[in-house]
């Protein structure tokens, strides 16, 4: 109780002001001491400029407040379109200078400035495989409700979160044939066999399938009624 009660009088009463420092210029998103600011302007000087002013405004209100902002976790990445050209920028922070970055982690979802999610789903790709390495090895000496309750917790957790992010990008093919093999080992079927099948024996979602849950997920309760819309998918 005393932890969360201590984030919300550090979010609430010790760095909610920041957010008023930088609202002519910014957005700010405020998480603990988390906090994002999101700068958009389709003049390109505009933008610069705003970003310089956003920058001092952030030092000034660091140093009123006797704290220190940590450079090494401080990052500015800029979103991008197919369409534009990356304005080059440096951004003179204290004791150092920052440039753009093409990818940044954030809330476990590792994100690029063009939004293809390329990163991300590299290395999702690389925890499944390993998943499956895992659950091929450990095969022979457990049964299929023990495999099954560690495809949950090591498979199912990872590729849901943020699925409905990520699942859109043409790179997500790679992840898309590694949940049907894993399924396919704890069943002890061949590589050709039919998944369709198999996911339901086992109640198990396919990535499609789970990709429209966590949609409805999202869903006001009273809309959506899920068991029979589960049933359906799997």
């Amino acid at each position: 109780m005393w932890h969360s009660l201590g984030f919300l009088l550090y979010s609430v009463i010790y760095i909610n002001d920041l957010r008023l420092s930088i609202s002519k210029f910014a957005n700010s998103i405020l998480f603990a001491d988390d906090t994002s600011i999101i700068i958009s302007n389709t003049n390109p000087e505009e933008f610069k400029n705003n970003i310089n002013s956003v920058m001092t405004k952030i030092t000034n209100w660091f140093r009123s407040n006797l704290l220190t902002l940590n450079c090494n976790k401080t990052h500015f990445m800029h979103f991008l379109t197919r369409k534009q050209n990356e304005i080059k920028i440096q951004i003179i922070a204290p004791n150092s200078i920052k440039t753009n970055i093409n990818s940044i982690k954030f809330l476990g979802l590792i994100m690029d400035n063009t939004w293809s999610w390329k990163d991300h789903i590299a290395a999702l790709t690389s925890k499944l495989n390993k998943a499956c390495y895992a659950i091929r090895a450990i095969k022979p000496f457990m049964s299929v409700d023990i495999l099954r309750m560690i495809y949950f917790s090591y498979v199912d957790s990872v590729m849901s979160y943020g699925i409905i992010f990520w699942d859109n990008s043409h790179n997500s093919n790679s992840i898309f044939k590694i949940p049907k093999r894993i399924i396919r080992i704890i069943t002890n079927s061949g590589s050709h066999d039919s998944c369709r099948q198999l996911f339901k024996q086992l109640q198990i979602l396919s990535l499609p399938s789970q990709h429209i849950f966590s949609l409805l997920a999202l869903l006001p309760r009273r809309e959506v009624c899920f068991y029979p819309i589960l049933k359906c998918m799997i």
